[in-house]
């Protein structure tokens, strides 16, 4: 069964669009929508394997991809990596910047080095991503970029520097919207909450621990899909938000919107949407809802 995207086929059908972190995850998925819609995608990313293995699964499923090792982190690896692109396929029309990453600790024992590492994971190498596909492509021919951030309202304990990052993500968007709108470009940001993506696996045993309360806190009662993300990444590219540049698409369930005053009701009333038809659920959760059926 292929990719289950909403939106109508070939709807990218000639386009070349560059994903970050196209190894796993969020931009595993939304690689695997694009391309069922008839994008090129270049898939980017420090893990070659990963990468490779994402780029097969895409062509085995009939779509075009390629892929590329860059580090966002490393200004002349992008350079490269987008003069790669250029010159074999000629154009660039959106960019998916959602590489970067970020681990847990209390604010007050971050080091400084800790500190600008994450920050320049998370902002400033979306940053040259940004700078160099603009100034290359976009700002002679047009585009659009959607910088993932993350659920970073009223603040973030214990990842005070990916927040600090996420939140100058967010205002960098909003700049770009404005100084390259004459240039034809859109610039958007998408904030995912707690999406159930191959990323859990990965958490420390406290942090996984901590996902089975999750849900309970947010108003739609349930995590996110990777599909759900998707989805609203590929409206933003799309010719259906072309009035629509320097906004935030929150995708988290109403996370931000609970409050002390009221009492979260558990229910069953949002059901998700799957349309990734290569999607997993993460093992945690997996562990977690045989631990309950046995008890």
């Amino acid at each position: 069964m292929p990719y289950q995207s909403v939106f109508k086929s070939g709807l990218f059908t000639g386009q070349t669009i560059i994903v970050t972190g196209g190894g796993s995850g969020i931009s595993r998925c939304t690689a695997h929508e694009l391309a069922a819609l008839g994008a090129t995608v270049v898939l980017m990313g420090r893990n070659a394997e990963k990468l490779a293995l994402v780029e097969a699964e895409i062509r085995e499923d009939g779509g075009v991809a390629l892929s590329q090792v860059c580090d966002i982190r490393e200004e002349a690896m992008v350079v490269n990596a987008i003069d790669a692109v250029l010159q074999k396929q000629g154009r660039i029309d959106a960019l998916v910047n959602n590489a970067g990453g970020q681990y847990r600790t209390p604010m007050k024992t971050i080091s400084t080095k800790g500190f600008e590492a994450v920050v320049r994971n998370n902002l400033t190498g979306g940053f040259i991503f940004m700078r160099e596909v603009y100034n290359r492509w976009m700002e002679a021919n047009g585009g659009a970029i959607v910088n993932i951030i993350a659920d970073i309202w009223h603040g973030w304990p214990e990842f005070a520097h990916s927040g600090a990052a996420r939140g100058g993500m967010l205002t960098l968007t909003e700049t770009a919207a404005c100084e390259w709108s004459a240039a034809g470009v859109r610039v958007n940001s998408v904030a995912p909450g707690g999406i159930a993506s191959s990323g859990f696996d990965t958490y420390a045993p406290e942090i996984q621990d901590r996902l089975f309360e999750y849900a309970e806190r947010v108003p739609m009662q349930r995590f996110g899909t990777e599909a759900e993300v998707a989805a609203a990444i590929v409206y933003l590219l799309s010719p259906a938000a072309a009035y629509i540049t320097g906004t935030c698409l929150r995708v988290d369930g109403g996370a931000p919107n609970a409050r002390t005053t009221w009492n979260l009701q558990a229910h069953k009333n949002s059901p998700p949407f799957e349309g990734f038809h290569r999607s997993r659920m993460p093992e945690v959760l997996v562990r977690g809802r045989r631990g309950a059926t046995s008890g």
